[in-house]
């Protein structure tokens, strides 16, 4: 295998939760996502955490870093919470790992329609095979280096950083 998939939650991989109008946790749509996409190619799915970005700490971080050093793969697909995403880009890309990782996410849950999750999915598994070895950042059909992207939380897009 050439690619690894690990899931930290986020919105990615919330769930609705029509008794508490609440959306959570449960267990990860990742494996059926990748059941959708139909790859041709094996990869590896790591369900590492699933934790609202806006509630990871410099623990979950460096749980992710060891997860990526670890993985035998040279290239990396995570699926994180899309508000401390370049957060978690910069402790990845302080380690110049020789591998080419990617952090994708999603603005709504995957199950709920009108998700843009399998598309940015679909963008980062493509941009792992694509980019040459650093820290990606992929929304929304671009890809942006780690340091170069910020989260236009007004129009809910990323865009390039000034």
């Amino acid at each position: 295998m050439s690619l690894r998939i690990i899931t930290t939650g986020g919105t990615f991989d919330k769930h609705y939760d029509p008794i508490a109008g609440t959306l959570g946790f449960d267990k990860s749509v990742l494996p059926e996502a990748l059941t959708r996409a139909r790859l041709t190619e094996p990869c590896a799915f790591e369900p590492l955490m699933a934790v609202d970005s806006l509630d990871m700490k410099d623990q979950h971080r460096e749980q992710i870093l060891v997860a990526c050093r670890r993985a035998p793969e040279s290239r990396i697909v995570i699926v994180h919470g899309t508000d401390t995403m370049r957060e978690t880009a910069a402790v990845i890309a302080g380690a110049q790992l020789l591998k080419t990782i990617v952090l994708t996410g999603a603005m709504v849950p995957y199950e709920v329609a009108g998700s843009d999750a399998m598309f940015n999915l679909g963008s980062a598994i493509t941009a792992a095979h694509l980019s040459r070895s650093g820290v990606w950042i992929v929304m929304h059909a671009q890809v942006f280096p780690w340091n170069e992207v910020r989260k236009n939380r007004t129009a809910g897009v990323f865009e390039r950083a000034d």
